[in-house]
């Protein structure tokens, strides 16, 4: 069997492959970090929520080069957070009252095909109903997205566009509204990671532009 990187197999491998890869990951990371796993079982102190992608490209520890207890992670088609997803909605309350996190990461990332197919017409699928949340961010943003005559960035901009709109739906949600009437510190950050170089950018400017004039 070939290994990928870090040990992965590759696609050739089958299921019992991933066991053995975790063994191998396992004792790597124990005589690397010694005592690691025991010190991680005591208690979970993340320092990041990250709701971000679904898409298997995007690893939220990976790439930002953290360990695993260090983020916190929720992940769906298109890094949506619907204020109906009692999903999502659990993990923030559950990681900001419970875990005391303070900072929130919405994180999408482009060439996503969730977005990609909220510029296509809806094929009556169960997914069309999740990614119509996007379609009416593209409806607001209508004018500005046709001005770009180039498909593949006309996506890019409503990738980040997407992301921007999660930012402000965090920031408006009852969970972090309560914690910051409470006096809690809670910071919210919009990121997009650009899977051909593999480089997070910072949408800040962006979110304050749609913060303004965020679609009801």
């Amino acid at each position: 069997m070939n290994d990928g990187p870090a040990g992965t197999p590759d696609r050739g491998g089958g299921v019992a492959d991933l066991l053995r890869g975790n063994r191998r990951w396992a004792a790597q990371t124990e005589r690397d970090r010694p005592g690691f796993f025991s010190a991680l079982v005591k208690q979970q102190r993340p320092r990041y929520l990250w709701i971000g992608c679904a898409d298997s490209r995007v690893p939220a520890n990976e790439i930002v080069g953290l360990p695993p207890g260090e983020v916190f992670v929720h992940r769906n088609v298109a890094n949506l957070v619907v204020h109906s997803d009692l999903n999502c909605l659990s993990v923030m309350e559950f990681g900001l009252s419970v875990l005391g996190i303070e900072d929130v990461i919405v994180c999408g990332h482009y060439g996503c095909g969730g977005v990609t197919a909220a510029l296509q017409p809806s094929e009556g699928r169960l997914f069309d109903h999740w990614i119509r949340h996007i379609r009416d961010i593209a409806k607001f943003y209508r004018e500005r997205l046709e001005a770009i005559e180039d498909p593949a960035a006309r996506s890019r901009l409503l990738c980040e566009l997407n992301v921007a709109v999660q930012v402000v739906h965090v920031e408006e949600s009852p969970v972090v509204q309560a914690l910051r009437k409470a006096g809690r510190t809670v910071r919210v950050h919009g990121w997009i990671y650009d899977v051909g170089d593999g480089l997070l950018r910072d949408l800040t400017s962006m979110v304050a532009e749609v913060r303004a004039f965020e679609p009801a």
